[in-house]
């Protein structure tokens, strides 16, 4: 029977050197079936953490396992087990479509390749391409070879790392729902992206990292119901971070232009006392809008930064 869980992270620390740590006391968590998206910025350690799970690094303290085994005693079987599709193209340009897949195919331990790279093929919907040389390629169908290289181990954990920058709507339809199509028959799936909507539409679960440490961790429903967002707009302008009304907001949420702002709200059964002590300011509502709020916006509220930054 295999574990219930894919990924587990306990108390990881890592540094390149002896001054920074890039990691700081990483827990995650990722089930069988998910698919996880992990976000920050910059910096945050993300592609530190994609290289400890694929066995690039070792962490320097805390525990790391695949599947239930550890990189120590397991590394030949973790390794046939995943699979990791970079940001960076991974393929040769001077090649075709199949003798790029022909030659990754020959370095797995995969018996039955030539089976492994038609579904390759088929999955991508790379199949009238397959004698074209990949130099001559858009960037999305470059997006699809690369995603096709890295089904060819038919991988129980697949790792993709910005897997849609930078293509065609076209192209990015037909990733996403090849990503789909592959969980659903079993895959389970940690994405990186900056791309908001992807990862909501995408992921059940995720993690927002940043400066080397998970911030925030959960199923996204769960996460964005937490606080409700609001907007108002007033007939002048707005002392938002007046004693009267911070106590409404949660910290550092607001942004504030002129007579309008933005901020987390802390209990939505409290929007009809804030409404009435901006009135008491001697403030006239113009526009009013609430929701809960977006998952860039709970990003910016833990990191102060955008994930393009």
């Amino acid at each position: 029977m295999q574990p219930f869980t894919v990924i587990k992270a306990r108390d990881i620390d890592f540094s390149y050197d002896t001054e920074t740590r890039v990691l700081n006391a990483v827990n995650l968590e990722i089930r069988r079936g998910a698919i996880f998206g992990l976000l920050g910025p910059n910096g945050a350690g993300k592609t530190t953490l994609i290289s400890l799970i694929t066995g690039l690094n070792k962490p320097q303290k805390g525990s790391l396992e695949i599947s239930g085994m550890n990189y120590d005693r397991h590394r030949s079987r973790i390794l046939q087990q995943l699979s990791v599709v970079p940001q960076d193209y991974a393929f040769y340009p001077q090649l075709t479509v199949s003798e790029n897949l022909s030659f990754f195919a020959a370095l797995s331990p995969n018996k039955n390749r030539k089976y492994s790279i038609e579904k390759a093929v088929e999955t991508t919907g790379l199949d009238s391409h397959k004698n074209r040389v990949a130099k001559h390629f858009s960037g999305g169908l470059k997006r699809r070879l690369n995603l096709a290289i890295g089904l060819l181990n038919n991988p129980e954990l697949l790792i993709l790392d910005e897997p849609t920058v930078g293509i065609d709507p076209q192209s990015r339809h037909f990733i996403l729902q090849a990503i789909k199509s592959l969980n659903e028959k079993g895959t389970t799936i940690l994405y990186t992206s900056h791309y908001m909507e992807e990862v909501e539409q995408l992921c059940d679960n995720i993690a927002i990292m940043d400066h080397g440490n998970i911030l925030m961790t959960g199923k996204i429903n769960d996460l964005l119901k937490q606080k409700t967002h609001i907007s108002i707009q007033t007939d002048r302008e707005i002392n938002a971070k007046s004693a009267t009304l911070m106590p409404f907001f949660a910290q550092d949420s607001f942004k504030q232009q002129g007579n309008q702002f933005e901020a987390i709200l802390k209990d939505t059964q409290k929007l009809p006392e804030l409404i009435q002590k901006l009135q008491a300011n001697g403030l006239n509502i113009t526009h009013i809008e609430f929701g809960s709020q977006t998952l860039e916006s709970l990003f910016f509220k833990l990191t102060r930064t955008t994930l393009r930054d």
